[in-house]
């Protein structure tokens, strides 16, 4: 049996990690700014999250959600205290598409309506419901297709005005910063206005941090800087630091009823064991103010290089867009340099690097870029 082929492929193999950086089999060092895809928020293989999992494993791997299981209280505990959502509720699942998928059923089910709007470039995930708010039709299989969900530009607040003046949406959907699309932020002001069109109109206002969240962008949530609270806020990635969650923090307005949301491995004991660690270690040594910190330090260095035509982002979530291949950048980047980059369309690349970077490993990063450019 062969694998089936729909991933692009680097001739690499990484087979362990630390920190910020992974190493192949010939024992070749990488400087990881991508995290793949967000995803190692605390860095590889770090000892309190490594231990967390073999004590956790040696107890119980897993069990239902038909019996009680106070690792997913306390998770919940630990991150309404981390977030400053004590007073919302978590439902736990596996991954970004489905924390997107639960949030969009949590708003339908609210509302009884069944239209969404969600913005051009969005990326919310690949399964059925999440796929249609994505602005891809190539990954739009016949079967998925709706006319139920709308598009419009970001930061065009003419245009959601425009939508949700009918009251038929049941949700807006949008990312606390745009991700695959190529780091592109929508405005503080425009977050708090569509936050009091959405209350204006009964729209339940759901905010995709599923890579913009947990302190990637130097708060804990990227929406956090304009200041608004959201009806339901998305989350997986970092969360786990390479163990598969999700979750989607709900305010206390939605009712809920048994039944009404399942899963057989979301909240199960080895990813709360994971997730908890990774809240515990992100206190500990205060990941999200180095993140602003080391993340500010970064697009400043960036902005400063000439050939770069624009540089956006927020913490250590950027985006870097040049004239040119980003495609060949990165693998110039990759095999010449020896760091791990992400991309984002034809000519941005993104960085998504561990929430520990150092200045130093910053500063490897644009000696590197200025020299390739």
């Amino acid at each position: 049996m062969e694998l089936l082929n729909v991933y692009s492929l680097y001739p690499i193999e990484p087979v362990r990690g630390c920190g910020s950086y992974v190493y192949t089999a010939d024992g070749e060092e990488y400087l990881d700014l991508y995290g793949g895809h967000a995803v190692i928020s605390i860095g590889h293989a770090h000892p309190t999250y490594v231990t967390a999992l073999q004590e956790q494993v040696a107890r119980l791997g897993f069990y239902s959600n038909s019996v009680e299981n106070s690792l997913q209280e306390q998770l919940a505990e630990r991150l309404g205290a981390a977030s400053g959502y004590d007073d919302y509720r978590l439902f736990l699942c596996n991954s970004g598409a489905e924390a997107n998928e639960n949030a969009l059923k949590i708003a339908s089910f609210q509302t009884g309506r069944e239209r969404v709007l969600a913005f051009r470039k969005a990326f919310h995930g690949r399964t059925s419901g999440a796929v249609v708010a994505t602005d891809n039709p190539k990954i739009i299989a016949p079967y998925n297709r709706t006319d139920k969900v709308d598009f419009v530009a970001l930061n065009d607040l003419e245009a959601v005005r425009e939508h949700l003046r009918t009251e038929q949406y049941a949700a807006v959907l949008i990312e606390g910063i745009q991700g695959v699309a190529g780091i592109h932020l929508p405005s503080d002001e425009f977050l708090r206005e569509l936050r009091t069109l959405c209350t204006e109109t009964g729209t339940q206002l759901i905010l995709d941090e599923i890579q913009s969240g947990y302190g990637r962008s130097g708060r804990f949530f990227a929406h956090q800087y304009s200041g608004i609270r959201p009806d339901l806020v998305t989350m997986a990635k970092g969360m786990g630091n390479g163990f598969p969650i999700g979750g989607v923090l709900v305010a206390p307005h939605f009712e809920a009823w048994p039944g009404m949301l399942g899963t057989t491995f979301g909240g199960n004991h080895l990813a709360c064991a994971a997730a908890s660690a990774v809240l515990d270690v992100m206190r500990e040594e205060q990941l999200v103010a180095n993140a602003a910190e080391v993340g500010s330090y970064l697009l400043e260095e960036l902005r400063q290089i000439p050939q770069l035509k624009d540089v956006r982002g927020r913490g250590l979530m950027i985006g870097m867009e040049i004239e040119g291949s980003a495609s060949e950048l990165r693998k110039r980047l990759l095999f010449e340099e020896h760091i791990f980059t992400g991309g984002a369309g034809v000519n941005t690349v993104r960085l998504l690097p561990a929430l520990g970077l150092k200045k130093e490993q910053a500063d490897r990063f644009i000696t590197a870029l200025k020299k390739l450019l």
